[in-house]
């Protein structure tokens, strides 16, 4: 036993090397379980802040612009002899959007057609809010189908709408967004509807944003979102981020009530014009939202009763249901 020179009473025990390596093993294990989660959490952070940023800017470039339909050509190829073929049909509509319209109000870095969206950052293949792997669309049919939907008879009380299956373009902000745009040059504007007809003519713009790029984890919920711009004078822009559980069977009394209840205090059931953002972004959140109604917060006069406006995602048309009708609701977090 070793003493010390004042006293002769026992001196401090040093650690012993296999102690060491020990604690060293412990604090490693301890690290590598927080680490991922402390990090992940950061990320969380850092993404609700540059969407929140991202969203501030383009809602605000957007409203300088005096109207957002008419940009671009959307005419068949013209050959010598002056014959046309529609296999050869000209599509410059979103990238003139973007390069004639939305440059002149947002600072821009680069611009990409739709044979070049990779050199904007945007990666081929995203991941959805369901852990399912999709490639990114590349024009208005494959952002969503419903986007060309001719109507049926059954639903004509809500009109009839034309679209055409419009290419996307890409831009690069200088805040180091990649964001993928699919444009209808033919949008329409609000002019009063409250219910009974389709949202697609009232989509002028839908924009699939990438936080960081290529950069990963490329998924929708995280670094990946989407926001969408309705009617083509005084817009509306939204960025509906929504729950991943649908909620069934809700009483419009009820309606308001649900998304805070069950989901916590970020959530809110969503506008019409949210509920129409999630309709065209079905395949890019990926949850299936079924052929049934969704409520949303926006109210109308049904007879002498004040109810919600729904949105029939069989057909992409807001209705006002039966007082007391019962049903679906997805909430969203802004």
């Amino acid at each position: 036993m070793a003493f010390n020179a004042k006293g002769g009473e026992p001196a401090g025990r040093a650690f012993t090397m296999a102690e060491i390596l020990l604690s060293l093993t412990i604090i490693g294990v301890v690290a590598a379980i927080t680490l991922p989660s402390l990090t992940g959490n950061i990320n969380e952070r850092t993404w609700n802040t540059q969407r929140k940023a991202l969203y501030a800017r383009m809602s605000q470039a957007i409203a300088l612009m005096p109207a957002l339909n008419g940009y671009g050509t959307l005419q068949e190829a013209v050959s010598a002899s002056g014959e046309t073929s529609a296999k050869e049909a000209i599509d410059t509509a979103a990238e003139t959007f973007v390069t004639e319209g939305l440059s002149k109000v947002l600072k821009i870095n680069n611009i990409c057609d739709a044979e070049h969206l990779q050199d904007c950052g945007l990666s081929t293949k995203y991941t959805d809010m369901l852990g399912n792997t999709k490639n990114l669309p590349t024009n208005m049919q494959s952002l969503n189908s419903l986007m060309l939907y001719a109507f049926q008879p059954a639903a004509s009380q809500y009109g009839s709408h034309s679209m055409l299956n419009t290419k996307a373009a890409a831009f690069e902000t200088q805040n180091g967004e990649s964001i993928i745009v699919y444009y209808n040059p033919f949008c329409a504007g609000s002019s009063g509807e409250v219910y009974y007809y389709y949202v697609q003519p009232k989509i002028c713009a839908n924009f699939v944003y990438d936080l960081n790029g290529t950069k990963g984890p490329n998924t929708v919920g995280k670094d990946i979102g989407f926001m969408t711009v309705l009617y083509s004078t005084d817009s509306a822009v939204v960025a509906p981020e929504p729950y991943r559980q649908i909620f069934t069977n809700v009483s419009s009394n009820d309606a308001s009530k649900v998304c805070t209840q069950q989901t916590g205090a970020d959530y809110r059931i969503p506008t019409k014009d949210e509920l129409g953002a999630l309709f065209i972004n079905t395949n890019i959140h990926g949850i299936n939202m079924g052929d049934g109604h969704m409520f949303s917060s926006t109210k109308a006069l049904n007879g002498s009763v004040i109810t919600n406006i729904v949105l029939g995602f069989a057909w992409g048309h807001y209705r006002i249901p039966l007082p007391g009708a019962a049903w679906n609701i997805l909430c969203v977090k802004r």
